[in-house]
């Protein structure tokens, strides 16, 4: 996913494992603006990266059994992590730390061996997320031994909701910052809206060809299946992990996008729908979450008020 908009401001730079996208309503506010995205996903990479053994959620596993007293940044990043879980019954469980390790997504993605010859055994049903236990107005939680959190499915969408609201609220301006598939925007947006291209890859996403749609607030998130690839065993394996297997969902969608409030919730959203398969349209549309999901063989399912092809540019 991509954006583009009447003459804004932009830059671009690596972070949180993926690219940063950051564009502003006022040209003379971007050097800020970048400074406290920095600083702010700085923040969440030490807090949050399972990648890292000085992280805080890397100490927080180190004394699992126990309670432990927590930042209120780590504190926000689980409770988003648990309302999700929470939303989708479980279809997305940040207990499935050990599962995503297990598939070989043990290090950040780009150190990943692409192709080892060793077999993949599936770590089976995750822990479930309900067994992390917490005291939020003393910021105490307990994670059991055993257990392995992986905040990978809301941190990055819940970082670019942090992050939008930040720089908005600090300099008076309209931002949006994508992270990766995930997009939030704050503040007055663009005369015409933020207008965001669609695609399977958002590494390599074209407005020329892609579908675009018009985000004015709140947030837009792609799950998919084809960007974040390896192959185990001769299986071509991806990050999506089914918490009721530990393995990979069935194959249907390549991608889901999904609009929602806030871009936690829609990644929650567009995360769930891989793993409920066939039965992610009826669920998405129950939930009135516009949403475009492209099957394995390219055909395209919108649902929920999603414009068709010849209304996208002006949704």
């Amino acid at each position: 996913m991509t954006a583009t908009a009447e003459p804004i401001a932009s830059t671009r730079f690596r972070a949180l494992g993926t690219t940063a996208e950051l564009m502003v309503t006022d040209p003379d506010r971007l050097l800020a603006a970048t400074d406290l995205l920095r600083a702010e996903l700085r923040a969440v990479d030490e807090t949050c990266s399972r990648f890292r053994d000085d992280s805080e959620i890397a100490a927080l596993h180190r004394r699992a059994g126990s309670p432990v007293r927590v930042s209120p940044l780590l504190a926000e990043a689980l409770q988003v992590a648990l309302r999700a879980a929470c939303a989708t019954d479980g279809l997305v469980d940040p207990t499935v730390g050990q599962a995503v390790c297990d598939l070989g997504y043990d290090r950040d993605f780009a150190a990943i061996a692409r192709d080892l010859a060793a077999p993949v055994r599936p770590a089976g049903e995750a822990p479930g997320w309900w067994r992390i236990t917490a005291d939020w107005p003393r910021r105490e939680v307990v994670v059991p031994h055993g257990v392995r959190l992986d905040l990978g499915a809301t941190a990055k969408a819940w970082a670019a909701d942090r992050a939008s609201v930040l720089v908005a609220r600090r300099l008076g301006c309209g931002v949006l910052i994508g992270l990766g598939g995930d997009i939030a925007v704050a503040g007055p947006a663009p005369a015409r809206g933020w207008q965001v291209a669609v695609g399977d890859d958002h590494a390599a996403v074209d407005p020329r060809r892609d579908p675009v749609i018009a985000l004015a607030s709140g947030g837009l998130a792609t799950s998919s299946t084809v960007c974040r690839t390896w192959r185990r065993a001769g299986r071509t394996v991806h990050h999506i992990v089914d918490p009721r297997t530990g393995d990979m969902p069935g194959s249907c969608w390549r991608t889901v996008t999904v609009a929602a409030g806030t871009c936690a919730d829609a990644n929650a959203a567009s995360t769930a729908a891989v793993v409920l398969g066939d039965q992610a349209p009826a669920w998405l549309a129950e939930r009135r979450l516009p949403a475009r999901l492209v099957a394995l063989d390219g055909h395209v399912v919108r649902v929920a008020g999603w414009p068709d092809p010849d209304e996208e540019a002006s949704a």
